[in-house]
C-alpha cells in the first residue's frame, strides 16, 4: 500500500529535477462558482503534465544494472513522453507501446526525447501484453501508467506541492484515469489534511472509475469514445484502487462538452492552454459547482499537451464534440 513516506522520497528525488508549477487563481472563476479554486498547473511541468514526476521517479529508483537493460512502457502519450524523458536523463534506452491514434504531438515528442515508439491499435490489441512480451524479451524494466508504486508515489508529489503553497483546503479534484494521480494525491492530501475530501474526475463515457468505487470492486469497460484521449482507459489499475476506496469521497463526471467550456475558460480568461483531459478536473468543479459552493478548493490543471491544430478544431467547433 502506498504511503506517505513513499511520496516524501518521491519529492526528494524530483527536487531540482521537476518543475514546482504554480498554484493558479482567478477571481473571475471564484465569482462564477462561489467558491475559492486554487489551480495546480501541471500543464507547466516538464514535457506539459504531471506524468514526468512518476515517470522520473519510477525510473529513478531501478538500479543503474536493470537502466542499462532498457525501459519499457505503454502509454496514450504523456506517460509515454515522461518515461521517455526520464530514461533520457538517465542516460537509459527506452521502448514506449503507443495506440495508432495518440496525439501525433505526443507521438512525436516521445520519438524526440529519445525513445523507439512501437504502435498498435487501441480498438482491438492489448497494450499491457504487448509492453510485457517486449520487457521479457528484452530483458528490459516494464513501468505501467500507474498501477506501480513508484509512480503513484511521483504523482502524489502533486497535491504534496499544492497544499505546501496553497495552504488547507477543504477539497481537491483530480483527474482519473488509471487512478495513479488520484491514488497519490489522495494519500498525501488525506495525510496532510484529515478532513479534506478528495474527489476524482473522469469523462462521463469513461465512467469506469465511478462504478468502480459505487461497486466497491474494479469495474472494466469499452475504450471509452472521448476527446479526453488521456483518460481512455478501460478499468482502475488494483493498487490505485486500494487507495482510492478507502479515501475518496466520489468520482465526479462530466460531459465532453463541459470538458471543452473548461479548456475555453482557462485559455480565454487566465491564458492558460490545457488538453481535454488536462481540463476534467476544472471541467468537473464547473459540472458539479452546487457541492462546492463556500469552499476552499483545490484542482489539478494536470496536462497541456495538445497541438495548435486540434486545440482550434476543439474552440471552433470544427471537430465534433458532444
Amino acid at each position: 500500500m502506498l504511503a506517505f513516506s513513499d511520496i516524501q522520497a518521491a519529492a526528494a528525488r524530483l527536487a531540482g529535477v521537476a518543475h514546482r508549477t504554480p498554484v493558479l487563481t482567478s477571481r473571475t472563476l471564484d465569482a462564477l462558482l462561489g467558491c475559492q479554486v486554487l489551480m495546480k498547473a501541471e500543464n507547466l511541468q516538464r514535457m506539459g503534465a504531471f506524468k514526468f514526476r512518476g515517470g522520473y521517479n519510477a525510473v529513478n529508483v531501478l538500479s543503474a544494472a536493470e537502466r542499462a537493460r532498457g525501459v519499457i512502457a505503454f502509454s496514450s502519450g504523456n506517460h509515454a513522453q515522461a518515461v521517455a524523458l526520464a530514461a533520457q536523463l538517465h542516460g537509459c534506452p527506452a521502448a514506449i507501446v503507443m495506440p495508432h491514434d495518440a496525439p501525433a504531438l505526443k507521438v512525436a515528442a516521445t520519438r524526440g526525447y529519445g525513445a523507439e515508439v512501437i504502435v498498435y491499435d487501441r480498438y482491438k490489441e492489448d497494450r499491457a501484453a504487448i509492453a510485457a512480451r517486449l520487457a521479457a524479451e528484452r530483458g528490459s524494466a516494464l513501468i505501467p501508467p500507474f498501477d506501480h508504486l513508484p509512480v503513484m508515489a511521483g504523482q502524489g508529489t502533486t497535491a504534496l506541492e499544492l497544499i505546501e503553497d496553497a495552504g488547507p483546503l477543504d477539497a481537491l479534484i483530480v483527474c482519473a484515469g488509471g487512478g495513479g494521480l488520484l491514488s497519490g494525491c489522495a494519500v498525501a492530501a488525506r495525510h496532510l489534511l484529515p478532513d479534506i475530501e478528495v474527489f476524482g474526475a473522469e469523462p462521463e463515457r469513461g465512467d469506469d472509475m465511478r462504478q468502480s468505487l459505487q461497486r466497491g470492486e474494479i469495474v472494466t469497460i469499452d475504450v471509452p469514445r472521448t476527446i479526453c484521449d488521456g483518460q481512455q482507459t478501460q478499468a482502475v489499475g488494483r493498487q490505485p484502487f486500494e487507495v482510492i476506496r478507502r479515501l475518496v469521497r466520489d468520482v465526479l463526471t462530466v460531459p465532453d462538452p463541459v470538458v471543452l467550456d473548461a479548456m475555453r475558460f482557462a485559455f480565454e480568461r487566465m491564458k492558460v492552454v490545457l488538453e481535454p483531459s488536462g481540463a476534467c478536473a476544472l471541467a468537473a468543479l464547473l459540472h458539479h459547482r452546487d457541492r462546492f459552493a463556500g469552499r476552499r478548493v483545490g484542482v489539478t490543471l494536470s496536462g497541456g499537451n495538445i497541438g495548435a491544430d486540434r486545440f482550434v478544431a476543439l474552440l471552433t467547433g470544427a471537430e465534433r464534440v458532444e
